[in-house]
């Protein structure tokens, strides 16, 4: 069953009851409740490549890596939102009691499916700077071999765009990952 939500502002606290007992996730956009989309397997295959080469690159470091099951919250903006992938220095800070909502990532990667890439290009990216922990934001396509890093500097937030067989550094956790392993088992002719 899906949530069926009234054309009206929801506070945090009744979108946290309401995701309680949704079947689908949802995100919170300013009293605004908002469905999720559904992802596809080149998706699925991205997240999960990058979680694993994060996860793995990051034993020796206290770094925790997540998927989109840990909810993010932007108090800034009032925005509860589902980062495809986060990666957490130290311990999580958590938004409550619950272990299910977190407020320090420092790093957050989103793949950019065909209908939300302008909204995570736009309005997401401003919301994710006010995390006052947050030093690297990586944008990922589906449809190509083409990543775009934004990392927090001293003069501002810095863009470099990688393609093909490139190695990208993370600063924020100080690890390089090749293009190439992000995107294996990622079949480009079902994007089309």
């Amino acid at each position: 069953m899906q949530l069926q939500t009234e054309p009206r502002k929801y506070t945090p606290e009744e979108y946290l009851r309401l995701e309680e007992q949704a079947e689908y996730k949802y995100e919170y956009r300013d009293g605004e409740i908002v469905p999720m989309t559904g992802g596809t397997t080149n998706h699925n295959e991205i997240c999960l490549n990058l979680a694993a080469n994060l996860k793995f690159g990051l034993k020796k470091q206290n770094c925790r890596v997540y998927m989109s099951d840990v909810r993010l919250w932007i108090p800034r903006y009032r925005q509860y939102t589902y980062p495809d992938v986060m990666v957490i220095k130290g311990e999580p800070v958590y938004a409550d009691r619950e272990t299910t909502t977190v407020t320090n990532s420092v790093l957050i990667a989103e793949v950019l499916p065909k209908s939300t890439q302008n909204y995570d290009q736009g309005d997401k990216f401003t919301y994710y700077r006010s995390i006052p922990e947050m030093q690297e934001y990586i944008l990922i396509s589906q449809q190509s071999e083409h990543i775009m890093q934004y990392t927090k500097t001293e003069a501002g937030w810095l863009l470099s765009e990688y393609e093909a067989e490139a190695v990208i550094t993370l600063a924020s956790v100080n690890l390089e990952l090749e293009l190439a392993a992000i995107y294996t088992g990622v079949d480009f002719s079902e994007s089309e």
